[in-house]
């Protein structure tokens, strides 16, 4: 890897392939390809390349080296960002949360795998994992984001006078994590549980004796209105709150995505759920975690306006 003038370039291609490997995750699961390799990893059915595979074997397949991929390169990340960069630099710091938590990523990748919580399993440790697996992905795009940005020259993140600032920001966080962790078990349920019309699947999520997962799909639209409504009104006072283009900027870009996921949730609730419209609701989810943290940047680098 080239040294500083070209590792933004290096950090971006990270994030892309990151968010690449995500959606043919989620492609994985609605095609009900998870155990395509069976139960071993990481080896597939056994073998290191499989002979004669199924589709549901080349899907996850595909999945294992994506992954792979974007682990070596997540790894010459880390070590490209100790050779261009000082000690004590934001660029090393992000890139090695970074390497860590895409480790973990792959470490919940294999348990799903080997404890057999994929394909058909419908079972509350899997719908706990998924929604884990979740909260790490976004953590993950977090730390790739600030890599990138800082690799750009994005000024440090100070609390210094911005504690106010700073609770908002984390409150902000754990709420998008909150609403892709269930916005995740949702679409596990959607897959499992498949309804035949929309009044079908109303009459499932009420139904006393319903499945767990089922029951659990009425919650996310809820708080996906009401959370999201927080999320753009926080982000606006924000923007409004503090002089800064870049500020001004990254609300808006929340705000704009914020509305596309809605309406593309409201059509994936309303044509049942199909696979285009899932993965498109799960890379719009994705930029609205990647605006929120450079909204979060800009805020906590930027001067009060009002301190």
């Amino acid at each position: 890897m080239t040294r500083r003038g070209h590792f933004h370039n290096w950090a971006l291609l990270l994030l892309i392939a990151t968010v690449f490997v995500i959606l043919w995750g989620a492609f994985v699961r609605v095609t009900g390809s998870g155990a395509g390799c069976a139960d071993h990893w990481p080896l597939c059915n056994g073998e290191l390349v499989p002979r004669a595979p199924k589709l549901e074997t080349l899907i996850e397949l595909t999945h294992r080296v994506t992954s792979s991929l974007a682990g070596l390169l997540s790894i010459a990340v880390f070590f490209g960002a100790r050779r261009a960069f000082p000690a004590g630099s934001p660029v090393r710091r992000a890139a090695a949360v970074g390497l860590l938590l895409m480790l973990l990523e792959g470490a919940i990748g294999a348990l799903l795998v080997k404890r057999g919580l994929v394909a058909k399993n419908a079972s509350q440790a899997r719908a706990f994992v998924v929604g884990l697996h979740l909260c790490n992905t976004f953590l993950l795009l977090g730390a790739q984001v600030l890599t990138y940005h800082f690799a750009r020259g994005g000024a440090p993140l100070s609390l210094r006078g911005r504690a106010g600032r700073a609770s908002v920001l984390c409150g902000l966080f754990a709420l998008a994590l909150l609403l892709g962790a269930t916005g995740a078990i949702t679409a596990l349920g959607d897959t499992l549980f498949p309804a035949a019309s929309l009044r079908e699947g109303f009459a499932q999520d009420l139904a006393p004796g319903a499945h767990f997962l089922v029951q659990l799909r009425v919650y996310h639209p809820a708080i996906a209105v009401l959370g999201g409504a927080l999320l753009v009104y926080s982000a606006q006072s924000l923007r409004s709150s503090l002089d800064s283009p870049e500020v001004s900027r990254w609300a808006w870009l929340l705000t704009g995505v914020y509305v596309a996921q809605l309406a593309v949730g409201s059509l994936n609730l309303w044509l049942l759920a199909p696979a285009p419209i899932q993965i498109t609701h799960l890379l719009l989810a994705d930029l609205v975690w990647i605006a929120l943290v450079m909204l979060g940047a800009h805020a906590l680098a930027a001067r009060n306006s009002n301190a």
